[in-house]
């Protein structure tokens, strides 16, 4: 087993810093239990668990750095490990921008992250849900492709200025494709979840299948700016481009979407549509996250943009004491407020528009405009009189988060998402959005 106690943790990173020589020295461990199974053209393809740990040592001699990784933790290994790092560390040039490691932190209760159930799951019960999607891929005459996937994971950290940290997770997760016989149709979908009593892998597998069957004999439509519907696993890959960017040095060094003329930023501006609220909540319980940052931050709940106005920015350590402000760790454990309205009724309530399944291949056009490139795919339908009348042949966007939340429409009840491109997890609401801009058209299914 790789997921080691926190006692266990303690003695071994109290013993790796009692041979430590260096002016301060910081160790950081982390292991994981996971078991996976792979499946294509309706068979198992590969099927295993990976069983791993490691711990980093970091040791700094002023504001000179040396980090060696081992995963032996006998006592001559681990002393090995840290003499070696301070070898490093005395032939590296000095980092203008080092900072001393932290002391000791208070960190907040840590929400619900490790489920023993989720740490339990055995190759049968993997195999046993990947049957049950093979069958419904069989019953409808469509070919599946797909992965399954359990983990539980630890992570920790202690240095020589007394700061201790500990943290268990478990997580599940499953994505879906179906096609149809002739390969012209596509559904797809994706879940992943702490508990995994919540991966309904059978219910997510009839979704994919009502897709692919939905979008047999796709038809083109003209590109143009249309009112699109963008479901949660579309939205996110664009939304995470906007959360993630909303770092404060490259805002104030000019090189974002965020930057001013004359060294200034839109902090404190209204950025998008005043019903958007993007926040941060380590503990919120569908979406719980770590109590801390990798460098051993506490993680707080942030608000981001509220009411459409930029409210808070990410600064790292060293920035932060350069600017004289708070430092604020990377958002995690992301949520962005909706309403109660279901995707049906987003649908009911659009005259003319699509509905996008999965937007995937995102890539940056313009960082001063956040103004981003990719496709459609997976299923994506024309809706005229709240209907959904026929299935479209997929299309490249051109598109900013931000014009598209200047454009936003309405919103739907966030739910749990995870993006296709970076495999990370957030509330997210359906989105109806006016003027969405599509370039061209693309025969990828």
């Amino acid at each position: 087993m790789a997921i080691l106690s926190e006692d266990n943790c303690r003695a071994l990173m109290k013993r790796a810093l009692s041979y430590s020589k260096a002016d301060e020295c910081e160790i950081s461990m982390n292991g994981s239990d996971a078991g996976n199974i792979r499946y294509a053209r309706n068979s198992v393809s590969t099927s295993g668990s990976i069983s791993q740990t490691s711990m980093v040592i970091s040791s700094a001699f002023g504001k000179k750095l040396g980090i060696v990784t081992t995963n032996e933790y006998d006592d001559a290994s681990i002393e090995k490990a840290v003499r070696l790092s301070e070898e490093l560390a005395k032939f590296a040039p000095e980092n203008p921008e080092y900072v001393s490691f932290l002391g000791p932190q208070t960190y907040s209760p840590q929400s619900k992250t490790f489920y023993q159930d989720t740490a339990d799951v055995t190759p049968k019960l993997r195999t046993d849900k990947v049957g049950e999607t093979l069958q419904i891929a069989k019953e409808n005459k469509l070919t599946a492709a797909g992965y399954l996937q359990n983990s539980a994971g630890f992570a920790s950290m202690m240095n020589s200025h007394g700061l201790f940290a500990y943290n268990t997770s478990t997580d599940a997760s499953f994505s879906i494709t179906l096609r149809t016989e002739d390969s012209l149709g596509s559904g797809y979908s994706t879940k992943d979840y702490n508990d995994v009593s919540k991966l309904d892998t059978l219910a997510f597998t009839k979704i994919a299948a009502q897709k692919a069957n939905a979008s047999r004999g796709a038809k083109a439509i003209e590109p143009g700016k249309y009112t699109v519907i963008l479901e949660p696993a579309a939205g996110i890959v664009l939304l995470e481009q906007l959360y993630g960017g909303l770092d404060a040095r490259s805002a104030d060094e000019g090189r974002s979407f965020l930057s001013k003329p004359g060294g200034k930023t839109k902090l404190g501006e209204k950025l998008v549509d005043e019903r958007v609220n993007i926040y941060s909540d380590p503990s919120n319980p569908e979406l719980p996250t770590n109590s801390w940052a990798g460098d051993g931050r506490p993680q707080e709940k942030i608000s981001w943009i509220e009411k459409g106005v930029l409210k808070n920015l990410q600064y790292s350590r060293y920035w932060a004491q350069k600017q004289g402000v708070k430092a604020v760790p990377n958002p995690d454990g992301v949520i962005m407020d909706g309403t109660n309205a279901s995707l049906e009724d987003l649908i009911k309530g659009t005259e003319k528009g699509i509905l996008v399944t999965r937007l995937w291949y995102i890539r940056q056009v313009d960082p001063q405009t956040l103004l981003f490139t990719g496709l459609t795919r997976d299923g994506t339908y024309y809706i005229e009189n709240g209907q959904i009348k026929f299935p479209i042949k997929n299309m490249r966007f051109n598109e900013s988060p931000v014009i598209m939340l200047n454009n936003l429409d309405a919103l739907g009840k966030p739910e749990r998402a995870v993006s296709g491109e970076t495999f990370q997890s957030a509330m997210i609401p359906p989105m109806r959005i006016k003027e969405f801009t599509f370039t061209s058209l693309s025969d990828a299914v």
